[in-house]
């Protein structure tokens, strides 16, 4: 059954003119264009980002109908020929992870045997990127959802800031993973009034490379928050000292393992002045904001007298939107690559920034054999 459209929300920020470097024109003439592009039709946000961006492009949505049968299979039908042609197919990433997951396999799989020419994904937020690291003995889930993607027919794969660099070398096809820095960048000098009294916070030392390249653009300070309170990933058992230290077990003569040292960490503290300034986190992702909310109130304890929490990807699951609006936190400003709509009606906090824009001109330079070079410059490798 087809899902019911949302109108967009009027604190999504479209900005008129582009970043400096990105001086593009998208438009092309449907007929002819020799490809199409298809919604995986997910959610109402999905179908909101697909329109925007072949607009951009100049083109119109492919027809195709994906709905949920009532035993909850997934069925989908292209309604329009596809042989010999460029197929992108756009798929955002709503709460039901796994359902959208599917529809993106099965519309795969139906252009791939409807004889289309190239099947492009473009998957602004890869489901379980964080799940890219053996835990105990777990698995690698985001090696086998690329794997089963090469298997159903994608032969080419656009998203934007993958929670690791490195997911990258699981594909065995080209990967363009785009950056939303340049929109945030963007954001923070046209909307944050005296942004030149910002300091950019790293929550944790994990997100210190990132921040970093925010201060290194804007010309600004950076901190970093450090201590006890925060659980970084790679405090996390990853396996590598299984198995663990069993009672009555057999020691071999002669072999002895030097015992690891349990790990202890200092007390919370913030490297760098914050002081009077405005405090911007910025981090990937921010899906339960537990940490966001504690790095809030430990920078306002240090003097900072608005806190904003920049991110790429605003899953914002569970009871995010209400925890944001009783905290510390100024404004939570995210890109639309996650459909959030939902919490943007809880929280009035939340605000996006619309990276259609650089989509639309990736789809574009693909489909046309031209560079991508350009759409990573230097600027933005953060």
């Amino acid at each position: 059954m087809p899902r019911r459209m949302l109108m967009p929300h009027k604190s999504v920020f479209s900005y008129s003119r582009a970043p400096k470097w990105l001086n593009v024109t998208c438009t092309m003439n449907s007929a002819g264009s020799g490809y199409r592009v298809f919604s995986a039709n997910s959610s109402a946000a999905c179908i909101e980002l697909a329109k925007k961006i072949t607009e951009r492009l100049g083109v119109e949505l492919g027809k195709a109908v994906v709905y949920q049968e009532t035993n909850g299979e997934t069925r989908v039908e292209i309604q329009e020929s596809v042989r010999g042609q460029d197929v992108f197919i756009i798929q955002t990433i709503p709460r039901d992870v796994n359902t959208a997951v599917m529809e993106l396999l099965i519309m795969t799989y139906a252009l791939k045997t409807s004889c289309a020419k190239n099947i492009i994904g473009v998957i602004p937020y890869f489901p379980y990127s964080k799940q890219c690291k053996m835990r105990k003995r777990g698995s690698i889930v985001c090696k086998l959802l690329a794997s089963m993607l090469s298997n159903a027919g994608l032969t080419h794969f656009i998203t934007m800031d993958l929670h690791q660099k490195e997911i990258q070398g699981f594909f065995n096809f080209p990967v363009d993973n785009l950056r939303a820095s340049p929109f945030l960048l963007q954001y923070i000098q046209e909307e944050i009034q005296d942004y030149r009294n910002a300091v950019i916070v790293a929550k944790s030392p994990d997100a210190a490379k990132r921040a970093q390249s925010y201060a290194e653009r804007l010309r600004l300070g950076l901190a970093v928050i450090h201590g006890e309170a925060q659980y970084a990933e790679v405090d996390m058992a990853d396996g590598r000292h299984s198995p663990p230290t069993v009672k009555n077990a057999t020691v071999h003569l002669g072999l002895e393992i030097p015992l690891m040292i349990a790990k202890e960490k200092p007390p919370i503290s913030v490297v760098g002045d914050v002081g009077g300034r405005i405090a911007i986190i910025v981090d990937d992702i921010i899906d339960e904001v537990e940490s966001f909310v504690a790095a809030a109130e430990i920078l306002k304890e240090r003097g900072a007298y608005k806190i904003y929490v920049m991110a790429t990807h605003g899953i914002l699951s569970a009871d995010a939107p209400n925890l944001i609006e009783d905290s510390s936190i100024f404004e939570v400003v995210v890109t639309n690559t996650v459909p959030h709509e939902v919490q943007k009606l809880q929280c009035a906090k939340i605000k996006t920034v619309d990276i259609s824009l650089i989509l639309s001109e990736a789809i574009r330079r693909i489909h046309n054999g031209e560079s991508m070079s350009y759409l990573f410059p230097q600027y933005c490798n953060g």
